[in-house]
């Protein structure tokens, strides 16, 4: 599978970070490492060839909205899901095939996970028993992660008798003490108000000033926690990284109109280069203008841009200052829509070439009335070009390269060796066209694929094959449509599935092999194909 972009973090690595350059986590160190990681659910990819290397001692908060996969991620790390492909290290070793409790990493959830009837020293010690660390020991360690999260003086409560914040640095402690050199953290503080999760934030920051060597994974969907923790953030959506780099350079010079959007707030503006010339600090300075016949206005990025070419500035609402004459070399007018009040500050909303654009601004003795005309000034520095490219790919428009013979809207997934094709073929949507999930097989696999056709007509199949047989069939519909399936391949044992053709044409398909063992399945009206053990989570690769 390829995407239509170059890998972000491949694109990210030449701009360096704030700290761990250069250092590795795959074998033979610490820190974590994921080499092209896919984890699927029935058939739907929750994590696609994730690549991201975490150094020993850095921060690396995943960023994203719900659904996006950097959950997923985490708890492939933990052991809690098996990946369909790639490779996973942690701490120095390859822990893609360990059971969770063989990989020693400290772990911290949202709800903290506590034992109600155990007082805060017995939760704090239950890793350290259940790692068998001797008895004379335990108390020690015990007592230096509780110190080092401020609940020494609660050791003897339950933790109903504590509050979220207590509770949650209970958790800390408990994960700490087993002396972990990889820590993951999966939005340890989306169950604290405000002003508990500003205080954890420090508390959090002041820790890995304690432990230097700790290698943190931190998941958040909140921006304000990645900007303050994290020595670099991976920023991901629909279950793929779409950008990699430190906070500063995420924030100041976003590679993707996704990253600059979910990274703090933007005015994002579609343009259109008239020139570009290269400037002394190794950037670019570019003159575009928002409409043909508006005055262009400078911007900065990262690559040289062709005139005509389109491109998307963005722009902090913050940067943007109210001018109050057209003098100004880099500025734009708008006509006034709204004007909030927010104590402090003043949120103006303006449009401008028929685009909405945002102002932060310091309270204002005067501000501006809606309907009024004002000139939006900002520095050339503080306005970032973003390639076109990389902004329609942030946006979700990515090309998926076919494997040979496959459709064009398959689900590629790839099987384990041994692996019936069946485990990982997944039933269609009733009406689809070509839309069943392909399994790509390793050796020894069986391997089969089943695109049925939509219409009024029915067919129906059945396959049999047990242990080491193998079994083929096929089946074709007449009519205005037609659909056909076929299997065939040794291993665990395979089948084969039918579709139906369109218009009063019916199909059928059926297959044999040797053994005893038999499986069947029909398929009717819409010609959604059926797949032999598609259902067991274990056989798809979870």
């Amino acid at each position: 599978m390829a995407a239509s972009v170059e890998d972000p973090s491949a694109r990210r690595a030449g701009r360096g970070s704030e700290r761990g350059e250069g250092r590795g986590s795959g074998p033979g160190s610490g820190g974590i490492r994921f080499e092209g990681v896919t984890v699927a659910y029935h058939g739907t990819v929750v994590l696609d060839a994730f690549t991201l290397d975490v150094a020993p001692g850095e921060v690396v908060a995943l960023l994203g909205p719900s659904g996006s996969g950097k959950t997923t991620a985490l708890r492939a790390v933990a052991g809690f899901v098996r990946p369909a492909s790639g490779r996973v290290y942690a701490g120095g070793r390859d822990v893609t095939d360990l059971p969770p409790y063989k990989r020693g990493l400290g772990m911290v959830v949202q709800q903290y996970a506590l034992f109600p009837h155990m007082r805060v020293e017995q939760n704090v010690a239950f890793g350290l028993k259940a790692q068998k660390v001797a008895k004379s020991e335990i108390p020690g360690r015990v007592a230096e992660a509780l110190r080092m999260t401020g609940m020494a003086q609660y050791a003897t409560r339950y933790p109903r008798e504590l509050s979220g914040g207590q509770q949650q640095r209970v958790a800390i402690a408990r994960a700490l003490a087993i002396e972990p050199s990889v820590l993951l953290l999966d939005e340890p503080l989306s169950a604290l108000d405000a002003q508990l999760r500003s205080g954890m934030l420090a508390e959090l920051a002041r820790l890995h000033r304690e432990l230097p060597h700790v290698s943190i994974l931190y998941v958040t969907h909140d921006q304000i926690e990645a900007l303050t923790l994290a020595d670099r953030i991976a920023v991901m959506n629909e279950a793929r990284l779409v950008e990699v780099g430190t906070a500063r350079e995420l924030y100041k010079r976003p590679g993707t109109e996704f990253a600059a959007g979910f990274v703090g707030n933007s005015n994002l503006l579609p343009v259109t280069v008239a020139d570009c010339t290269p400037h002394a600090d190794g950037s670019f300075r570019a003159r575009v203008r928002i409409t043909p016949d508006a005055e262009p206005v400078i911007a900065t990025c990262t690559e040289s841009a062709a005139p005509g070419e389109n491109r998307t500035l963005c722009l902090r609402p913050h940067l943007l200052n109210l001018a109050a004459a057209e003098h100004h070399d880099n500025a734009f007018e708008g006509t006034v829509t709204e004007v909030q009040w927010r104590g402090s500050a003043h949120r103006i909303f303006a449009t401008a070439h028929g685009h909405e654009v945002r102002l932060d601004t310091t309270e204002l003795r005067n501000p501006p009335a809606i309907g009024d005309e004002v000139w939006l000034h900002f520095s050339a520095e503080d306005a970032v070009l973003i390639p076109a490219a990389v902004s329609d790919a942030a946006g979700g428009t990515w090309t998926h390269a076919a494997e040979p013979g496959a459709a064009t809207e398959a689900s590629t997934l790839a099987a384990e060796p041994g692996a019936a094709a069946g485990a990982s073929i997944s039933t269609a949507e009733p009406g689809a066209a070509a839309r069943a999930s392909i399994s790509t097989a390793g050796s020894g696999a069986a391997a089969g694929n089943s695109a049925p056709a939509a219409g009024a007509g029915s067919g129906a199949g059945s396959g049999a094959g047990s242990g080491a047989g193998s079994g083929a069939g096929s089946g074709a519909g007449s009519g205005a449509g037609s659909g056909a399936g076929s299997g065939a391949g040794s291993g665990v044992g395979s089948g084969s599935g039918s579709g139906a053709g369109s218009g009063a044409g019916a199909g059928s398909g059926a297959s044999a092999g040797s053994g005893a063992g038999a499986e069947s399945g029909a398929s009717a009206g819409a010609g959604a194909p059926i797949s032999a053990a598609s259902t067991s989570p274990e056989g798809a690769a979870r």
